[in-house]
């Protein structure tokens, strides 16, 4: 069995919380099913410039809040890539 493949792991669309740096992104891993992942967490230097991704870890209350109003923007464009079952 083979390792893993970065050339097979697409970033099929993405989201990012300007404020908390927060990403949502929907991924595919060869001809497998498309999947959501939470993180990682992009943040801004002094700067303005991003620092280093770095995990999600715990999700605040803003975090939450910007996960509950795109949650259905995700869903129907996951939906929309997995297509009916």
């Amino acid at each position: 069995m083979a390792g893993y493949d970065p050339e097979k792991d697409k970033k099929l669309k993405e989201w990012k919380n300007e404020e908390t740096g927060l990403l949502i992104s929907i991924h595919q891993y060869g001809e497998g099913e498309p999947k959501v992942q939470l993180g990682p967490r992009i943040l801004k230097k002094k700067d303005g410039s991003d620092r280093a991704p770095s995990k999600a870890g715990r999700l605040s209350i803003e975090d939450i809040m910007w996960v509950y109003d795109i949650i259905d923007e995700v869903k129907d464009e996951l939906s929309d890539l997995v297509g009916p079952e």
